[in-house]
């Protein structure tokens, strides 16, 4: 049985890596650690019987979204004054414009690219965190990346150096 303290260790060494992936799924950084800190809660729930923790964070962080994005709260913006943003590396009206473009798909569209290019992963291995076939994650890959590319035009290319 894994300890309490082993979960404290497996949650900072993989919140960058789920931040990242909720930052990319859903483009708002308050909306990112949210999801982040339900998704390290639904592992702490199960922490005593998941044999693949990892493979479980990332499973539930993507249902998490796809499950949150199904609610009419989630498009709620509070605030009339939009922060400071710290300069980063690389084009930033590259990345807001992947950003803007990400945002017009549906939530399980957003979820395979993600998975599939930003994280790296199979087609297998998306479709077992998504629960659904390899054959289902091919054809919607394929369609959500006619639609961004019809969004983003010429900046497709450019998306490389992301």
């Amino acid at each position: 049985m894994r300890s309490t303290e082993e979960f404290e260790e497996f949650a900072r060494a993989r919140i960058p890596q789920l931040y990242r992936t909720a930052w990319l799924l859903c483009g708002d950084r308050h909306h990112a650690e949210d999801l982040v800190q339900d998704t390290l809660a639904n592992v702490l729930k199960a922490w005593h019987r998941v044999d693949s923790p990892g493979a479980y964070a990332r499973t539930a962080l993507v249902r998490t979204y796809v499950s949150q994005r199904r609610r009419k709260s989630w498009s709620e913006r509070p605030t009339e004054v939009v922060p400071e943003v710290a300069e980063r590396a690389g084009d930033p009206e590259l990345r807001l414009a992947l950003q803007s473009a990400l945002g017009e798909l549906a939530p399980l569209d957003r979820a395979v690219l993600v998975l599939r290019f930003f994280e790296d992963r199979s087609v297998e291995q998306v479709a077992l965190d998504l629960g659904k076939n390899a054959s289902a994650i091919s054809t919607r890959t394929a369609r959500a990346l006619n639609r961004l590319r019809a969004v983003l035009g010429d900046d497709a290319v450019q998306l490389i150096a992301l």
